[in-house]
């Protein structure tokens, strides 16, 4: 693997142990699937990118975002999880990340994203794998702020959390004062369920989907941005 995908993915775990509450699984994950991850990545982008005109910059961008991602996947284990499963979840993110080409990272490259959500500071990760794609982000923490933002600037996809105080149901206002102005601008929720009564509640209101997974958010993204 090659050094800067090697310091990547250490910074990125860096961070995460920092704060992640799952301490113990988080070292068995690092210890018995950290190289082999880290290599997954360094290959998927030598595989993917040789011989392609920028090799070296999507190298270093497909293990930027892939760190990230597992570093997303990792601090936040689905519901029941275990080392062995959440190693699994990691080992996704990083194929998921592999599976972005080079003519999709030359389209996604330059967009931007709006991303809608009081507590920002929760999605740290899943910025980092999109920023490392070459896309901006920019931050809002309220209904009202994210209209005010749409009106003033040019946005490719919006993500959005659920519950904002007082409206817990603040995703879906947003959804529907986008609609109802004409904004048709690709929607997706990144919230705390997943269920299939959710994502089909929010696909009706007029959002790419409903998720609660970093992975599935990342492809969503993705494929919103590359369409």
């Amino acid at each position: 693997m090659e050094l800067d995908g090697v310091t990547k993915l250490l910074e990125a775990v860096t961070k995460m142990l920092a704060v992640i509450i799952w301490p113990a699984a988080v070292l068995y994950i690092l210890a018995r699937f950290g190289s082999q991850i880290g290599e997954f990545v360094s290959n998927v982008g030598e595989m993917k990118f040789k011989g392609a005109g920028f090799e070296a910059t999507a190298k270093r961008r497909h293990s930027e975002a892939g760190a990230a991602l597992v570093a997303a996947t990792v601090s936040k284990p689905e519901e029941n999880a275990t080392p062995l499963s959440t190693a699994k979840a990691a080992k996704e993110a990083v194929q998921v990340v592999g599976d972005v080409n080079a003519r999709t990272l030359r389209r996604i490259e330059g967009s931007r994203i709006l991303w809608v959500d009081d507590r920002p500071s929760n999605n740290e990760y899943e910025r980092q794998a999109l920023e490392a794609l070459g896309v901006s982000i920019v931050i809002s923490a309220s209904t009202d702020d994210a209209l005010d933002k749409v009106r003033r600037q040019h946005f490719n996809a919006i993500i959005s959390d659920m519950g904002r105080p007082p409206d817990s149901q603040a995703g879906y206002t947003l959804l529907d004062r986008l609609r109802s102005l004409g904004h048709q601008i690709p929607f997706i929720i990144y919230a705390g369920s997943r269920s299939p009564e959710h994502q089909a509640e929010a696909m009706r209101r007029g959002a790419v989907g409903c998720t609660n997974n970093a992975t599935e958010l990342f492809a969503m993204v993705v494929s919103a941005l590359s369409r």
